[in-house]
């Protein structure tokens, strides 16, 4: 039997391993799906992927399913409720924050028709394919990932930093990022 090679970071966690093999550098064109991302990302700040892609669907049932047109309209209740809910990472400037990017990815869409056509301009609609063949290789952040992320907070949103941003072009296919060896890194 033949051993597949794989990227390395998702270890021998088996989430992490479904997630590297069917949604990690999957190009993404969905709104709900990219806002799902974009919360994800924001909440990993300063903490690992695997906490909270484990914390993912608790994360799905607090935020009304990502859904941005609900989230954009929570009040105080609904962030009382959030900072109480130890299933998920409880930091008030994110979820703060996350409140605030629904409203703010709500505008993007009213703007550009869909969130999709927005994000996607900042690599040209189509997906960057790097060539790396080690993870210490791969870059936190790109001009790409400065110019979205100088966009974004023009636009109001909170965490979107450039290597957050650079996560997500990365979790959204917007980059390709899994090493040449990898099963998954295809041209």
């Amino acid at each position: 039997m033949t051993e597949i090679s794989s990227c390395s970071w998702p270890s021998n966690d088996q989430l992490m391993i479904r997630y590297h093999d069917e949604e990690w550098g999957v190009p993404l064109h969905d709104d709900q799906k990219l806002f799902e991302y974009m919360v994800l990302d924001a909440f990993q700040a300063g903490l690992s992927w695997k906490t909270v892609l484990h914390k993912r669907e608790n994360f799905r049932k607090a935020f009304d399913g990502f859904d941005a047109n609900k989230i954009a309209e929570y009040d105080e209740k609904d962030f009382e409720r959030l900072m109480s809910d130890a299933g998920i990472i409880r930091n008030r400037a994110k979820i703060r924050g996350t409140m605030l990017n629904a409203k703010c990815f709500l505008e993007v869409r009213k703007e550009f028709g869909t969130f999709d056509t927005y994000i996607w301009q900042f690599t040209g609609g189509k997906t960057l394919v790097n060539r790396w063949k080690s993870l210490n290789e791969i870059p936190a952040l790109s001009k790409e990932s400065d110019a979205m992320s100088k966009d974004l907070k023009a636009r109001g949103f909170k965490f979107v930093g450039s290597t957050i941003c650079y996560a997500f072009m990365q979790a959204a296919g917007m980059v390709n990022d899994h090493l040449i060896y990898c099963h998954r890194y295809k041209v």
